[in-house]
């Protein structure tokens, strides 16, 4: 009888945890043990990256990205050491944050917020990576402020100039930032991008070139907006070198996602 068929236990840190046919299939028979050696794996690279670009490695943070991770995975995630939770759509955070309540994990929503999601955000994330409208802002403020809470802010920039990807038009981000210091409840940390999909980092890195650049001129009117929130799994050695402060990452921790753009990234493994 194989690990797929066998239906036996995981033990983590939090208890017992029963995985299914399809955790066993996409997460191996023991998930706590893989993810503790790709999390110090992804760790090391950002490590190597650090060095080679003459930065220290505690500069780097790790925002690991848990969309797609069942919260019963994501119990033996937390057993593994991940305590830091990215996801990108509000719904799935929080039905995932309801599972593991009793878990003191930091939640991150890192996509595009829809309007009429932004009371459920204001309730629990730490942080948000995706703030590039005054509206967004507005509500957030006004809603953080019933919620007596205040949240970490990125403001998200569209570098590749992609209609898929959304983010503020570079040449709108000095004003954005500007009016962002009028919302009292937001913490703004520093802007966000996502680069071109390409294993060619010589197309790569422009996107976080321009990024680094735009934080240059934006902390001049925003003194607080220090930080670059950029690189994935296939590109977050190429960003550090080009002056990340956060990399989300989650295939290089969870693996292969089952979904229409569930895909390794270039250059990362084999699909």
């Amino acid at each position: 009888m194989d690990a797929a068929d066998s239906h036996e236990p995981v033990v983590s840190a939090a208890g017992t945890t029963e995985l299914d046919e399809t955790d066993i299939a996409r997460f191996g028979p023991d998930p706590q043990t893989n993810f503790a050696a790709n999390l110090a794996a992804v760790q090391h690279r950002i490590e190597t990256a650090s060095l080679r670009a003459g930065r220290q490695p505690a500069a780097v943070r790790l925002l690991p990205i848990t969309k797609t991770v069942p919260a019963r995975v994501l119990r033996l995630a937390f057993a593994a050491g991940i305590h830091d939770f990215g996801e990108n759509k509000i719904q799935e955070a929080l039905s995932k944050r309801d599972d593991l309540v009793d878990l003191p994990i930091a939640w991150s929503i890192v996509g595009h917020l829809q309007t009429n999601k932004v009371k459920y955000l204001a309730r629990f994330a730490r942080e948000f990576h995706a703030l590039d409208s005054l509206r967004v802002a507005e509500m957030l403020d006004k809603r953080l402020a019933i919620e007596d809470r205040f949240l970490d802010v990125y403001v998200q920039v569209n570098t590749s100039g992609e209609d898929s990807k959304f983010g503020l038009h570079p040449d709108a981000l000095l004003d954005f930032v500007v009016r962002l210091e009028g919302f009292a409840r937001l913490r703004p940390r520093g802007l966000m991008t996502l680069a071109l999909f390409s294993d060619d980092m010589a197309r790569v890195r422009p996107c976080f070139r321009l990024l680094r650049a735009l934080r240059d001129r934006a902390v001049k009117r925003n003194a607080a907006l220090t930080e670059l929130s950029m690189g994935m799994s296939g590109d977050f050695e190429a960003a550090i070198e080009e002056g990340a402060d956060v990399v989300r990452v989650g295939q290089a921790i969870f693996g292969k996602r089952p979904t229409a753009d569930g895909h390794y990234w270039p250059g990362f493994a084999p699909g």
